[in-house]
């Protein structure tokens, strides 16, 4: 008996399951010690074959029929989550699924906590800790490519990966572990080059994963694309443009826009959040400082930035500002759009030669700045790698590599000790993106290759 189900003896809960609107069919689960009884009871069955679809009515408590549905029971160990499970499935809606949820109540169930089900599935290591998350992230995702790599991960691909690094390093800490307890043999003159090498392996990949994960952050949290620029040099203008409606107010009063307007499209099956932003400039204004603050932020949150510049205007302090804003960070992508273009140009377009270059006026379809975005989403989805999908898995495997850093500094002063110490820390580290780390792996790989009878 697992551990889990030792401490599920007298618990079972249920959840509806099933999205909460009208469609054609709905799900309760039951899950528990007693699911299987409750489900007799709902049914007035004297038995439910295991992994059968049973036709079956469903009863309220005064024995009157609340519907007909399909009666699926899993026996533990085979289900989802390694306990047992029945899943009612009713006719779609909520009045059904809600009678037959009120149901289970009273023989005794109690409602699920959010994300139980799954929880189980960890526990009772049917699924890994990133395999849960993937699960998590699909049922919110926005678009085709970020929805493969999550089932890529729900696979096993991130898991397989993850397993590599953890042997290696285990392989690394129990040889280190079995060179300290035997300090006074000579060891072979190549030894530690090769432990080196090995960590050292382990250091680029960690350190490749989490800069290409971090990049691609809007892959799985949807990207942001902020729209930045001086006062009244057409950011709202653009953002009705783009939305095809007017959301934001357009006024030739300069500081206008005094908050951020956030809203969420799609630009070729990319799911996006495009925020106008107050102009940034020099002001006594204390609302309109505080929404300038609000731009900065959103410049830094942003993995996508519209840079507007006025380009019947002559290049302004406040444009310098923007300029050295959008020069201050490199991993952004930046997007100048110069606007007003059917005016008299007088900006010096020279500025702007190290960036992407749009020009674009108010009764333009705006298409060219689609096609830039669009581009720019090809790119930042094309990737095989394999990508960390949320901060605590990108957070953990950072801590890896900075006690992977650590190991190698008493490598190489031999001081083996400090040296196991800082690996078995990045051990667990990068084992929290999946399962816990054991000690007894270690002594496993330590005791591998002894003889037998030894």
């Amino acid at each position: 008996m697992s551990f889990i189900q030792s401490n599920m003896l007298n618990d079972t809960f249920c959840a509806i399951a099933s999205a909460s609107r009208e469609g054609a069919i709905s799900i309760v689960r039951l899950c528990g010690v007693n699911a299987l009884e409750i489900a007799k009871k709902l049914t007035k069955k004297t038995s439910i074959n295991p992994r059968t679809a049973n036709l079956s009515n469903i009863y309220d408590i005064s024995s009157d029929p609340i519907d007909t549905a399909i009666v699926l029971y899993f026996k533990a160990p085979n289900s989802f989550n390694g306990e047992d499970i029945v899943e009612i499935q009713c006719h779609g809606g909520t009045m059904s699924a809600s009678m037959i949820l009120k149901r289970c109540q009273e023989e005794g169930a109690r409602l699920a906590n959010p994300g139980e089900f799954t929880k189980y599935a960890v526990l009772n290591s049917k699924i890994t800790l990133d395999q849960a998350e993937a699960i998590n992230q699909l049922i919110s995702s926005t678009n085709e490519k970020s929805a493969k790599y999550l089932a890529k991960h729900l696979q096993g691909a991130l898991g397989k990966i993850v397993e590599e690094m953890r042997f290696s390093l285990i392989e690394a800490l129990s040889f280190s572990e079995v060179c300290i307890d035997y300090a006074d043999e000579d060891l072979p003159e190549d030894t530690i080059a090769r432990l080196k090498n090995k960590v050292s392996a382990i250091a680029d990949k960690l350190d490749y994963t989490v800069k290409a994960s971090l990049a691609r952050e809007g892959l799985f949290q949807g990207f942001k694309v902020s729209i930045i620029g001086k006062p009244n040099v057409g950011k709202s203008s653009l953002l009705n443009k783009i939305l095809n409606f007017d959301r934001a107010i357009v006024s030739p009063i300069a500081g206008t826009t005094r908050d951020t307007i956030e809203e969420q499209i799609k630009i070729g099956g990319y799911s996006i959040r495009i925020v106008d932003t107050a102009g940034i400039r020099h002001t006594e204004d204390e609302i309109e400082k505080i929404g300038i603050d609000y731009s900065i932020k959103a410049f830094n949150d942003s993995e996508i930035v519209l840079a507007l510049f006025d380009s019947s205007t002559v290049f302004s302090e406040e444009d310098e500002r923007i300029l050295n804003l959008i020069s201050s960070d490199k991993n952004k992508k930046i997007i100048v759009v110069l606007t007003k273009t059917d005016l008299q140009p007088l900006a010096d377009e020279t500025k702007f030669a190290d960036f992407d270059v749009i020009k674009y006026n108010k009764n333009e379809d705006p298409s060219s700045i689609y096609s830039e975005l669009e581009k720019i989403l090809d790119d930042s989805y094309d990737f095989e790698g394999d990508l960390l999908i949320n901060k605590r898995q990108i957070d953990a495997a950072k801590s890896g590599y900075e006690e992977v850093l650590s190991s190698l500094i008493f490598l190489d002063t031999l001081e083996l000790e400090f040296f196991s110490y800082h690996i078995k820390e990045a051990i667990v580290h990068i084992s929290s993106i999946t399962r816990p780390y054991d000690n007894e792996e270690m002594l496993d790989s330590m005791f591998k290759n002894f003889c037998l009878g030894k």
